[in-house]
């Protein structure tokens, strides 16, 4: 079976990593010891997207919004795709191209869409609606531009493991698009962190209950850029195999926590509200 180690296939160790896989999943075990850590984390990424795919439904009273499709399909048409290719390549269960299909799928809805994830509740913390346009045209241009050239590197870099010009290719964008959706994550959880900031110095003194909400809404968006960066870190650092296997772990936790801070910044914008909340009473694209 044709396969390059820096596509999808992950069987064999990419040379240029900085050190042998038993360093990064045991001493000495070997192959059984990162086929145990295949397993165990993408086992996490599978269960997280299962138990959220129950969950999204179920909490959502509405499900004409954008927050609630990005969220739903994230779970299960992003991390659950790329959990199998992952499984399916690295064991060798299913023809190349299955596996590759099934990651590319995952890659799409799970990376780019959790962008969209972020944009589609900024509005309730900002209103500057300059800033959410430029945000909303950002998200589509740069997906359009970074998922075109990186699928045809990787089922090019795949099935001609022997060309430089598709592996070469392949590595320097699979570089370029994981530091940007990072940086375009960051930056639009930067702006919740002003904006969360903001909302805590403007709320009363004696509010706790609402300073101890925002405080905990500061920390998840802290933890999510810091699981960027630790993704980005491995990149550049050579360990392209770890980042792969945690890829998908990393984005579900970060839908977990995603979860978790709607329920808070609801509560938050309807503070006030004399009707009883609901997730999804928003439409998390404003008036569109």
């Amino acid at each position: 079976m044709p396969c390059h180690p820096r596509a999808a296939c992950l069987a064999p160790w990419p040379k240029r990593s900085s050190s042998p896989p038993a360093l990064l999943f045991g001493n000495g075990a070997g192959n059984e010891a990162i086929s145990i850590g295949v397993i165990i984390f993408v086992s996490i990424a599978l269960y997280n997207a299962l138990e959220l795919a129950v969950l999204i439904p179920v909490s959502f009273q509405r499900y004409r919004t954008l927050y609630f499709w990005a969220l739903l399909t994230s779970a299960m048409l992003g991390v659950i795709p790329a959990g199998l290719g992952t499984i399916f390549q690295f064991f060798s269960l299913t023809p190349l191209w299955v596996s590759l299909l099934l990651a590319n799928i995952g890659f799409v809805m799970m990376v780019p869409n959790q962008s969209v994830v972020l944009y589609s509740r900024l509005h309730l913390v900002s209103q500057n609606h300059r800033m959410l346009r430029f945000l909303k045209w950002l998200i589509i241009v740069d997906t359009v531009l970074l998922l075109i050239p990186t699928i045809s590197l990787n089922f090019g870099s795949a099935y001609v493991p022997t060309s430089p010009g598709w592996t070469k290719g392949f590595e320097v964008v699979e570089r370029i698009q994981l530091t940007w959706f990072s940086a375009q994550e960051t930056l639009i959880s930067s702006v919740y962190i002003v904006e969360t900031v903001r909302m805590i110095r403007l709320s009363p003194d004696g509010d706790k209950r609402r300073h101890k909400i925002l405080y905990e809404l500061l920390a998840i968006n802290v933890v999510a850029i810091a699981m960027d960066l630790a993704l980005l870190v491995l990149e550049f650092l050579g360990f392209y195999f770890t980042q792969i296997i945690l890829k998908a772990t990393v984005y579900s936790i970060k839908l977990k926590l995603e979860f978790a801070v709607l329920g808070m910044l609801v509560s938050i914008v309807h503070a006030h509200s004399s009707d009883p909340v609901w997730y999804g009473e928003w439409s998390p694209s404003g008036s569109t």
